[in-house]
């Protein structure tokens, strides 16, 4: 997989025209229209509290437009890495039951995916810098670089990497959106799944409960990494001894 540093400069012309347009329209709207502005500072101020419950009680506000708020909440969240999407998951599976709130956080999740990717390719390196850290996407980088074809699959099975982190990557990546949208849908399911059933249970008394179902699944996900890098060992180290069998019958 090659980085945007190897494929060229950002996309040009009307679709990057547009994404510029439209970024400056909110930024406009967020300073000039008070309604906005306090709207979005809401969300900041949630999402620092770290609380679950904050969370479902502001999206539980909007009554019958509740999902829709959630759904923009997600998207809004990746944009803005990396605030905490575990929170609306949570949120969602309280609100609307787990299985519905898995439906609605998975969904709307692929959508934020969808517009990191997108912001990225048309926007290029140095806008994704600044959305996120020049730290953090190098490592994803290097990721990327180590696991290749398999790196967005592993990724999104490893809750300790930043899912809008990996998004904005691949876009700077010359790999098609919807190898990377598969690869999104599929790794992002279990982890949706398991956060939902979870946040369905929670209560005010759950934190411990729930600190130590996070570590158990971060612990799997990293069995799986450990075992997929063991693999790949492996398998060069096959290469070489056949390199040097061919060397020595030379």
């Amino acid at each position: 997989m090659s980085t945007e540093k190897e494929t060229g400069k950002p996309k040009s012309g009307r679709d990057r025209i547009i994404l510029i347009a439209i970024a400056a329209v909110c930024v406009a709207v967020y300073f000039l229209v008070p309604q906005v502005n306090a709207f979005i500072n809401s969300i900041f101020v949630m999402f620092a509290s770290g609380d679950f419950t904050v969370v479902k009680d502001w999206v539980a506000s909007y009554g019958p437009y509740a999902a829709a708020i959630s759904f923009f909440l997600m998207i809004f969240q990746s944009i803005a890495a990396p605030l905490p999407a575990f929170l609306i998951t949570f949120a969602n599976a309280n609100l609307f039951g787990w299985w519905q709130g898995a439906i609605l956080s998975w969904s709307s999740a692929m959508a934020g995916a969808a517009v990191c990717f997108f912001i990225a390719r048309i926007l290029g390196r140095d806008v994704v810098v600044k959305l996120t850290s020049n730290k953090a996407l190098k490592s994803i980088d290097d990721f990327f670089a180590k696991h290749g074809r398999n790196a967005i699959l592993i990724a999104r099975l490893l809750p300790f990497i930043s899912f809008d982190i990996v998004s904005y990557a691949a876009g700077l990546t010359s790999m098609s959106f919807w190898s990377f949208f598969v690869a999104t849908g599929i790794g992002q399911l279990p982890a949706t799944i398991v956060y939902s059933y979870v946040g369905g249970m929670l209560t005010g008394g759950a934190k411990y409960f729930v600190t130590a179902l996070l570590i158990l699944f971060a612990l799997s996900a990293l069995i799986v990494l450990l075992r997929q890098l063991y693999t790949e060992r492996q398998k060069g180290k096959a290469v070489r001894e056949d390199s040097y069998r061919i060397d020595d019958q030379k």
